[in-house]
């Protein structure tokens, strides 16, 4: 999903500085490295046990896990993601 969403970006990749993740598995593949490296992208992770440091985006995950995601069961990552959304 993460390639998908940097494919859905209107804009020049090589504009963008800095990528800016948790250290969550989901971001730990040669994909994203291979991608990242392309364009020239740096990294940036937040601390080891220091939540705050993604205190913005832990709160947003948060919500659409309580609103859109407990609860429902789904077939495939396919039914999972919404159209228009990546």
């Amino acid at each position: 999903m993460v390639q998908k969403a940097f494919s859905s970006i209107d804009g020049n990749l090589k504009e963008i500085e800095l990528f800016h993740t948790d250290r969550g598995n989901e971001f730990k593949n040669q994909a994203i490295e291979e991608l990242l490296e392309a364009f020239r992208i740096d990294r940036s992770l937040s601390m080891k046990g220091c939540p705050y440091d993604n205190a913005v985006a832990e709160a947003t995950y948060k919500v659409i896990k309580t609103e859109f995601v407990y609860g429902e069961t789904f077939e495939s990552q396919k039914q999972l993601i919404r159209p228009g959304l990546i």
